[in-house]
């Protein structure tokens, strides 16, 4: 298998919204590890765009990350009293009541907040049409667990499948569902929590306990996410059973990466001070540069996602189309300190040697 025969334990962590490009993906390849093409937020024919960059580029092994639709998403999670998501007129109020909350940012950002509109299928049916017929070899998933038809039918299609798990729990439900590996995601990464449903609270574990813990119960190769921005890092969690670390702030600067400039600033500014866990930007749990707009809007974002990114993506654009960060979604680890201007083989190599 691709994903437990890396010439170097390093994957490219997938980042959505701008950041994964095809140079970037290309170079972790041919620098010996496993680069992801993000598809989430994509439509399948700039996917398929992407997808042919990287084959130009590199005979080298990559992966796509796509996000699951709640529709496809098998795991059944039992709520407790206090944690029923919401749902109907419940839902659609919370999410107006957080779009009323933005309008001031909004006007003076001079954009308009679309309607709330529930759902989205994120093209996913064309999605997976698109990766079989590319010959995509890895194909991961974040935000829910495909049933195991679709992994079953990858599989016969030549295509290995991964899962991004947040505990043992989900990591085993991956396992039965028939997955070819796990993304195992500690408490310290960058970007969104990869739970498998968007209102459980992750494993606060770190990520050597969490790895250990789920090593011990499978087999199949495991790439330790979250956090990871130094070589000592990385070897403590190898250490513990990870097959390979998945790496996404470390690479967030380099030249081959597609972060806006107001954030790629941000990264190196001393004036942050810290990174916090967030719905503000996307009704999920996500970890970023604390701004004014973290910490005045956290509390008010519902667990609704997609409506809220759906509501702040004008704002975002916006703000990074003006070079000004305060309205940006800053997703960083808790190592953004290590992130550096240097090419993307040379983090490979900074992190997990030649």
């Amino acid at each position: 298998m691709v994903i437990d025969s890396l010439d170097v334990p390093f994957v490219g962590a997938p980042m959505a919204g701008g950041p994964s490009t095809p140079d970037l993906v290309a170079a972790v390849g041919e620098a010996g590890g496993l680069g992801f093409l993000a598809g989430g937020y994509l439509s399948a024919q700039q996917l398929a765009r992407q997808i042919a960059d990287v084959w130009d580029a590199s005979s080298r092994p990559f992966g796509v990350n796509l996000f699951v639709p709640e529709s496809a998403n098998t795991f059944a999670m039992p709520y407790a009293a206090g944690l029923v998501p919401l749902t109907g007129d419940d839902r659609a109020q919370a999410v107006a009541r957080y779009r009323e909350s933005l309008l001031p940012v909004a006007e003076g950002l001079g954009v308009e907040l679309p309607e709330p509109v529930a759902g989205d299928p994120d093209d996913w049916e064309r999605k997976l049409d698109l990766v079989v017929r590319e010959k995509v070899p890895v194909v991961s998933f974040t935000f829910g667990l495909p049933g195991p038809a679709v992994l079953a039918e990858l599989r016969r299609s030549g295509v290995e499948t991964v899962v991004t798990v947040s505990d043992v729990e989900e990591a085993e439900a991956a396992i039965e569902a028939g997955v070819d590996g796990l993304v195992v995601q500690g408490p310290d990464g960058g970007g969104h929590r990869g739970t498998l449903d968007a209102l459980k609270e992750p494993s606060p574990l770190d990520l050597t306990d969490l790895v250990g813990l789920v090593r011990e119960g499978c087999s199949v190769p495991i790439f330790a996410a979250g956090g990871i921005s130094t070589r000592a890092r990385a070897r403590e969690v190898l250490d513990c059973g990870a097959t390979a670390v998945q790496v996404g702030t470390a690479l967030l600067r380099t030249p081959e990466a597609g972060t806006a400039l107001a954030y790629r600033r941000a990264l190196a500014d001393p004036a942050f001070s810290r990174t916090v866990v967030t719905r503000a930007f996307s009704g999920r749990l996500a970890r970023a540069l604390e701004t004014d707009f973290v910490r005045e809007r956290d509390g008010l974002a519902p667990a609704a996602y997609p409506e809220v990114h759906h509501l702040t993506v004008p704002l975002r654009r916006a703000s990074a189309a003006a070079d000004d960060h305060r309205a940006m979604a800053l997703w960083a680890g808790t190592g953004w300190r290590e992130a550096d201007d240097m090419p993307a083989g040379a983090v490979v190599r900074r992190i997990v040697g030649d």
